[in-house]
């Protein structure tokens, strides 16, 4: 069994609800078990996320960078690093904000940069950009033209529904890749053990 931990903070409900997304489509593959773990819950499940051959975070943007709440998870992750517990096990990142842009990259730098520090492997969202052409709209996967990690964005005055189902399907992309080369990665190094 392979095993992805989606860690994540959601202040209003839009990244739990991007967070469900990336889990559908990590589950979608076979053998893949996922666990969704809210920053607050983190420090009380160090062993599930010790355990997981797959960490992919995920964090509102906030003013240009992740939010307070999963700064402080950044924080404790610092006894993880120095034990090098996640050392070698596979990452990925997402994000939302209100505006189109949001400076949502800083955001996925800032998780990128976290799970290189930890010595593990990132893994991009490997879409091409959509809604970039004429022929374009925003039911394109990937309609932000993000390439590190997963982007979304979602409207300052609604909740979940000012979300675009583009956008919830370019997330369970995302789970999808992850799943898969955590799945091969494992397989991989099992077979190198063997």
């Amino acid at each position: 069994m392979t095993t992805v931990a989606i860690v994540y903070h959601s202040g209003f409900g839009h990244t739990k609800a991007l967070a469900e997304a990336v889990a559908a489509g990590a589950q979608a593959i076979p053998g893949v078990k996922v666990s969704l773990v809210p920053v607050a819950e983190a420090e009380a499940r160090e062993a599930e996320l010790d355990a997981a051959d797959a960490i992919i975070f995920g964090s509102p943007t906030y003013m240009g960078s992740v939010s307070a709440d999963f700064a402080k998870f950044e924080e404790w992750t610092s006894k993880r690093w120095m034990a090098r517990a996640w050392q070698n096990k596979l990452a990925a990142g997402f994000t939302n904000s209100a505006s189109w842009n949001g400076d949502k990259q800083n955001t996925l730098v800032q998780l990128m940069t976290l799970a290189m520090q930890h010595g593990m492997v990132w893994v991009g969202l490997g879409l091409a950009p959509g809604f970039n052409h004429s022929k374009g709209s925003v039911e394109d996967l990937n309609r932000l033209g993000a390439s590190i990690g997963a982007m979304a964005q979602s409207n300052g005055d609604q909740g979940v529904e000012g979300i675009a189902q583009s956008d919830f399907r370019t997330f369970e992309a995302l789970g999808r890749r992850v799943a898969e080369a955590a799945s091969r990665w494992k397989e991989e190094s099992l077979a190198q053990a063997a």
